[in-house]
């Protein structure tokens, strides 16, 4: 039996560029695919998922891009970058899934994004948080996400690409087969949205913060009361 070589052994690592996992996996080497995947997935996801804005639909819709870009690997032109032929094969992979399911059924998503500081630090990484702060940290990015969610597609692809995901103008252009000048006036117009869409919701939020119901004015009312008697006020039976 012809023993099974580890990754390492067959040439591979984790600083093997693009071509060099490409050139694996076109002479067979699945290891060299899957290290494609394992780089570039979360490329892949969050394409699908500004899209799609299901986190379900967007793991389908990367699996079906990902058997695609491999079953035509043979085709990718080595002057190209890799990123952006993955994205353009998800891009379309997600587009031809929503209009599949558009066909039966009516249809209803950094920070990383935002550009406040304090919103930014809610976001980051900190060594020791506690359970509230964790608990803040989540409902910001629930917020922020919900907010990408709304923005239209056009923008909300751009967006994600460019700035969750960090790809350079000329690159997201590419991949989404539009003029670099549609990419910054998208990407401009989408941040605009997003601070008008958080700005609002943070007025909501703060409307309803602090709620005084009818049990905290009872207790309010109750121990002023208590200390009044207690202090020989004229206190109402």
């Amino acid at each position: 039996m012809t023993p099974t070589l580890s990754p390492v052994a067959r040439g591979l690592s984790p600083d093997t560029p693009d071509a060099g996992l490409i050139a694996a996996a076109l002479r067979g080497d699945g290891a060299g695919f899957a290290a494609l995947m394992r780089r570039h997935n979360r490329l892949v996801f969050r394409t699908a998922r500004s899209i799609l804005t299901s986190d379900a639909e967007a793991e389908e819709a990367a699996q079906d891009a990902w058997l695609k870009a491999w079953r035509g690997l043979a085709g990718f032109r080595a002057e190209a970058r890799f990123s952006t032929w993955i994205v353009r094969i998800t891009r379309n992979e997600a587009l031809g899934r929503r209009r599949r399911v558009a066909a039966s059924v009516i249809p209803l998503e950094a920070a990383m994004t935002a550009s406040d500081p304090d919103t930014r630090a809610a976001l980051a990484d900190e060594p020791h948080r506690t359970p509230e702060a964790e608990l803040a940290r989540a409902q910001t990015r629930r917020l922020i996400e919900d907010r990408i969610d709304r923005l239209p597609e056009a923008y909300r692809t751009v967006f994600m690409l460019r700035a969750v995901e960090e790809m350079g103008v000329e690159e997201v252009a590419a991949a989404l087969e539009i003029p670099e000048t549609t990419v910054r006036s998208r990407f401009f117009r989408a941040r605009s949205l997003l601070r008008e869409g958080l700005a609002q919701a943070m007025d909501d939020a703060l409307t309803s913060s602090f709620g005084f119901d009818g049990a905290r004015c009872d207790r309010i009312v109750a121990g002023v009361l208590a200390r009044a008697r207690a202090e020989g006020l004229a206190v109402p039976d």
